[in-house]
Formats: C-alpha cells, sequence, structure tokens
C-alpha cells in the first residue's frame, strides 16, 4: 500500500499517481488533499493521527513550500512503515508515533535532477515512493539512491504547562467543523464532565458529548484525538470562542 496525502487539491495528485502506477503495483489511498495550503504543522498534526491506524505502508506526503530550493528529499523508516516527502519535518511526529520506543532511521533521496522545479510531488517523492514500496521498508536503503542521514529539520509541538488551578496551552488545528483543538492533555478534564472551566476567562459547560449541550451552545471537550478542544454543538468553536491557530488558550479550572 502506498498512501498520499498533500495541499494539493485537484489535479496535481492524479499525475503523482501516475507516475507511482508505471513504476509499481501498489494499492493506493488518499488520505487528504485539502490540507491548508503549505501549513506544514497542520499536515504534521493530521497525519500524526491518521497514519497510525494503517497497516505497513509507504506514505507519501507532499506539503512543501520548499519546492525547488535546496532543501533536501528524505525517506523516514518508522518501524513497518516508511514515510516520503520533503526534508521541513512534516513527516517527523507521524513516524515517531509509528516507531515507538524502537526510533526511527532517515535516508536523503537523490534521483538526479528533477524535470520540474515546482512539481516534486511527481518528480521526487512519487518515483522514491515507487521505489521504496517495490524494494520493501526493510530494504530499500541498499539502492543507490537513499543515503542515511543524521541531520534533518525537525517539527514539535509546543508543550502545555498544567497545573492544579489552570493549564495554559494553545490551538494546534482548527477541523473542518469548527473544533479548535489543543495542545491540552484531555486528562486534564478527568472528573470534570457536568461542571465548567474558564477558557481565557470565559466560563464554559465540559462535557463528553456534543449533544450533551443545546444546539449553538458552546462546551469544551476531548476529541479523538485526545486533546482539549472547543466546540459547538451544531456550529463552529473557534468562531464561538475567538481563537485561531496558534492563539493561546488558558483554562481556569472552577470547582462549581
Amino acid at each position: 500500500m502506498i498512501t498520499l496525502a498533500s495541499d494539493f487539491g485537484s489535479p496535481y495528485p492524479a499525475a503523482m499517481k501516475g507516475v507511482i502506477l508505471q513504476e509499481s503495483d501498489a494499492r493506493l489511498v488518499d488520505v487528504a488533499h485539502d490540507f491548508p495550503r503549505q501549513d506544514v504543522r497542520t499536515a504534521a498534526f493530521w497525519l500524526r493521527e491518521v497514519l497510525p491506524w494503517f497497516p505497513p505502508a509507504v506514505h507519501l506526503v507532499v506539503v512543501d513550500p520548499g519546492v525547488g530550493t535546496d532543501r533536501a528529499a528524505v525517506v523516514v523508516r518508522a518501524g513497518d512503515h516508511a514515510l516520503v516527502g520533503p526534508d521541513n519535518g512534516v513527516c517527523l511526529p507521524a513516524a515517531r508515533e509509528l516507531a515507538g520506543e524502537a526510533g526511527i532511521e532517515i535516508f536523503e533521496i537523490d534521483l538526479g535532477d528533477p524535470a520540474s522545479s515546482t512539481f516534486h510531488g511527481r518528480d521526487v517523492f512519487a518515483p522514491a515512493a515507487a521505489l521504496v514500496h517495490e524494494a520493501g521498508v526493510g530494504g530499500f536503503e541498499t539502492r543507490e539512491e537513499f543515503e542515511p542521514v543524521d541531520s534533518v529539520v525537525d517539527l514539535t509541538f509546543p508543550e502545555p504547562t498544567v497545573e492544579d488551578d489552570r493549564a495554559e496551552g494553545e490551538v494546534l488545528v482548527v477541523d473542518g467543523f469548527g473544533n479548535a483543538i489543543t495542545n491540552l492533555p484531555g486528562a486534564v478534564l478527568d472528573g470534570r464532565y457536568g461542571g465548567r472551566v474558564t477558557v481565557n476567562g470565559e466560563r464554559a459547560p465540559v462535557e463528553p458529548t456534543y449533544a450533551a449541550v443545546e444546539a449553538g451552545q458552546r462546551l469544551v471537550t476531548v476529541g479523538s484525538h485526545e486533546n482539549v478542544e472547543l466546540a459547538v454543538n451544531r456550529g463552529r468553536g473557534e468562531a464561538a470562542f475567538d481563537v485561531a491557530v496558534g492563539d493561546a488558550v488558558s483554562l481556569g479550572f472552577d470547582q462549581s
């Protein structure tokens, strides 16, 4: 299996698939091609949440603001998985999640001069994904196109501050429903369902489901990603809480 993820929209992913199918008999599965354009951190977050649910696969990831520059192209081996993409950190959070304690291995890709300086998804990453698939995740490094490296561009998510009476963090992403997903661990809401917290100074109920409040009402909950999210039942949480990606979020713990 080769999965594909990008910020390309349509029709560019079709060209990547065409290249792969010329060189491989892999089953192709789209993860998403509507990541926010050139937003490496948002793509990295969603890949970390989605890719661990796949069986062993090669994951082709192209969110690449530096296309055509001297940034490297890399393959990251993570256990039985391999991620192919630009050296801008987009692959690393998912790779670490997939690899666990075993750790990751990183290889630079050299496929010669690409045909285009603006479409490395087609001319560099898709051919590399096909090569990795055909050689096998456990054996591709024997090919001359791949060279192990020690230093790459890293990407990590900010750590929250959690104390007895408050938790400080930020909005990592906003999903398509308008839920503002923070970096605050869901455990800070343990034992607080049915009560209230303050969010940036304003009180809001804490509930385990969206439908626990009336339609249009705000709530604080824990999403499937196990992080705190700011939401509205049948509405948009980022608008109701007046937050955007990168904004600070302060939870104050209320005893009532």
